[in-house]
């Protein structure tokens, strides 16, 4: 098992993940005003803020996209080899919103930059993703950074 930690840049926040494969990992994220407890077993995302969780299928994405966790950004990455490819690829997400836990479908694009960097856009947001060697988030450029390991 793997243990990272993540803070956030634009605001407080931290995320705190253990992971046993792309399909099985789970997660504690604290911001200002909420605390969530996650777990990804397979095609189901289980989320609780206190009030019970909650727990949501994949129902026809590519993969979950859960609010402020920088994991769900190397799903794509590793199943798809991202940081050693310059083809872009598009996904359909399941975006689950933080602190509310509404989920929709969404389309988001991939496109490889090299020496470890892909751009991630999502609408009219893009923004650069630095990936460590393995394929885990190491900075989301003004949004959050790994500070361990």
């Amino acid at each position: 098992m793997r243990t990272f930690v993540w803070q956030g840049i634009d605001e407080p926040r931290m995320e705190i993940v253990r992971v046993e494969s792309l399909a099985r990992a789970h997660g504690t994220m604290v911001g200002v005003a909420y605390e969530l407890r996650w777990e990804l077993i397979g095609a189901e995302l289980s989320v609780d803020v206190g009030e019970g969780a909650r727990r949501i299928a994949l129902a026809g994405a590519d993969f979950f996209d859960l609010q402020h966790s920088a994991f769900f950004n190397s799903l794509p990455v590793l199943r798809d080899g991202l940081l050693t490819s310059t083809v872009p690829r598009d996904y359909t997400m399941r975006y689950v919103s933080v602190p509310d836990l509404t989920d929709v479908l969404t389309a988001q694009r991939y496109l490889p930059r090299g020496d470890g960097v892909v751009e991630f856009a999502s609408g009219d947001y893009q923004a650069d993703i630095e990936f460590d060697r393995d394929g885990f988030v190491r900075e989301y450029r003004d949004y959050l950074r790994r500070v361990h390991p």
